[in-house]
This record gives structure tokens, sequence and C-alpha cells, in this order.
């Protein structure tokens, strides 16, 4: 099933399955202190001896100790197509010629055969206005290759976001924008009111919506070998060998109308490229031509590279499992036709 977008959406985050290495970091309460930034025996939100306490370990542990894979920029322009505008759009037979149809795009993408200054022929002798097309580029973003033991849990930051001085409160000027897709470790957990918050930083709270957390799980019943889990609740993709997780990525899944189904699957089929279309005649109706990378693992639902978004950490499809240009390439390369797709809800 193709994907489908609309505005971020997020399910919150999930307690951490971990391995046995991994520090665990579940939500406390700290009435006393959330709303003290320093004074009264609290700094940041906690009493002062539980944070100096953390300090030093963010001090010795500042980011996690990953390896980002690579994609090349002649990967990423492969993927870089035309989108068509969604209202009706005319068709021509010849640049300044005689117009032969129209058509309803919705959420549509096109090739560009041959091109002018003003137009675009899509199809042999089908020309569209360039005005009525916009060019669309891969996100550049990709994972990264797990190796030894982490002393803390892994997570991305999934938008642009300043910190804040204490759990719950407002930004604070005086703390740097994380960056989307910055790597941080959770120090602490804290929930106020019906959201966690997690110090990632000295002074640097972030709240659950704007972030996505990496859960290790043990291989479920009849996985082995090469697999990968999709974490519904975390939007995170892990790749292991056997018990070892040795990738971990962001990932957008189905939205609550389109949602990935929860199960064990394998992939029975796997292409480099595939056309995916749907909901014809519908106001949702997408047609995206090449989507790359594609391994089908639950009748037409399948893990793809989207090179038309770049808020990967967040609900944005029809069903499928998004991924960047980059990271689907290395899933593709990875997993085989009969290796396992575990799909759970964390919490």
């Amino acid at each position: 099933m193709s994907p489908l977008f609309s505005p971020p959406l997020r399910w919150g985050l999930a307690v951490l399955i971990a391995l046995s290495s991994l520090v665990v970091v579940s939500p406390s309460r700290a009435d006393g202190c959330l709303g003290v930034v320093d004074g009264g025996g609290c700094r940041h939100g906690l009493p002062a001896d539980q944070y100096n306490g953390l300090l030093a370990q963010m001090q010795a542990n500042p980011e996690p100790s990953v390896s980002q894979i690579g994609v090349s920029g002649g990967e990423l322009q492969r993927w870089s197509f035309w989108r068509l505008a969604s209202t009706d759009v005319t068709i021509y037979n010849a640049p300044n010629g005689k117009a032969i149809g129209k058509t309803n795009p919705g959420f549509a993408f096109v090739l560009a055969y041959r091109k002018t200054d003003d137009w675009m022929e899509i199809e042999p002798d089908k020309w569209i206005k360039r005005t009525d097309l916009t060019a669309t580029y891969a996100s550049g973003h990709t994972g990264v290759l797990l190796s030894g033991e982490m002393p803390f849990q892994m997570a991305w930051i999934l938008r642009p976001t300043r910190a804040s001085a204490i759990p719950g409160a407002k930004a604070d000027p005086a703390n740097p924008v994380l960056k989307q897709y910055q790597r941080v470790y959770i120090y602490h957990a804290v929930t106020v009111g019906t959201y966690e918050w997690f110090l990632v930083g000295p002074g640097q709270w972030v709240m659950q919506l704007n972030l996505g957390r990496v859960t290790f799980i043990a291989p479920p019943g009849g996985a082995n070998g090469r697999w990968v889990s999709i974490d519904l609740y975390e939007q995170i993709l892990v790749a292991y060998e056997g018990g070892t997780p040795i990738f971990a990525t962001p990932i957008s899944s189905g939205l609550r109308s389109f949602p990935t189904r929860e199960g064990l699957f394998s992939v029975w089929a796997k292409m480099a490229t595939d056309d995916m279309s749907g909901s014809m005649g519908l106001p949702d109706q997408y047609s995206i031509p090449r989507v790359p990378y594609v391994l089908y693992f639950d009748g037409d639902r399948a893990l793809h590279g989207a090179f038309w978004h770049n808020s990967f950490g967040y609900q944005k499809s029809h069903g499928c499992v998004n991924m960047s240009v980059g990271d689907a390439k290395w899933v593709y390369d990875f997993l085989g036709e009969g290796s396992s797709v575990y799909v759970f809800r964390s919490r």
C-alpha cells in the first residue's frame, strides 16, 4: 500500500525493552523541584544531588558512539522527481501546442523525459507547463550502525527543538536548538501531566513528542538470521543479526486511518523499484513512479524509500513503512526474500 501524507502525528514514546548492557531510564516524578531551575536544593527540575550525579554522567557520555551510514549525492539525485500541482493540470501535445486533456493528480509525481525553460514532457507527446510542477529532493538523512554497548538509551531529535531548562516548561532561549535527526542519550525521564520529558544534556529537557527512542527486543519466535523490528510507538526500525542489533533509524509508518499492521511477517517480494498508486478518483489519490528499494512483507504493505518527505519519526503513510533513500538501500541490501519483519508497539 502506497504512502500518503498529512501533518506529523506522534503517539508518544515507549518503555524501553532493553538489552542487559543498557541503562534503563524509567519515568519518575520530582514534584518538589519541577518548577525550579536552581535553588532550594533543586537544579533543573530535579533534587540537586540527583542532578549533579547525572551531570557527571552527561559529561562522561556526551553523545551516542555510533557510525552513520553514508549516501552519495548521485544516489539522492536519482530519486529527485517532479510533483504535479494539486489542482487540474492541462496536458498539451507540444510546448505552446494544443490542449489534449487534463489530469486531477492528487498526490502525484512524474518523470521528465525532455524539458525546456517553460515546458516538460512527461510522456511521449504529452507536455505540461513548468509552473504546474514542483521539484522534489530526497532527504539526505541516514541511520546508524550499532556496535558495542551503550551506557544510556539512544534517541533521535525528530524536528528542530530548543530544549527547556526544566521539564514541562517553555523552551529556554539560553539552550541551543537541537537539530532534526541529532542523536542524543536519555539520562533521565520525568512525567509532567500526561507527557514524558527527557533529560538529553546539561539543563536540556525535551518533550516526548519531539524525539524517538531506540527500543531493542529479543528475536520473536520464528525470526532468525537477519531480521528487522518496526516499533510503531517510537517510529524506529532496528535491524538485527540474530539477537544482536546492528542498525537503527527513524521511519514513518501508516496513519491511523491506514495503519501498519502488527505481527510477524516475511519479505515475500524484493524489487529495486516499483510504481505505486491508489485511491484513484478520490480526493486522496496518489501516483508515485519508481518508488525505490521495495520489500513487500504484508500484502501490498512494504518497506521502501520515500523521496517525497523528510519527516521520518512521524506517521505519514498509507500503511507502508517509509525510510529515507539511503536507509532503504541499506535495508534492501541487508534483507532477502523470506527475512522476518516484526511489527510491534512497545507501548
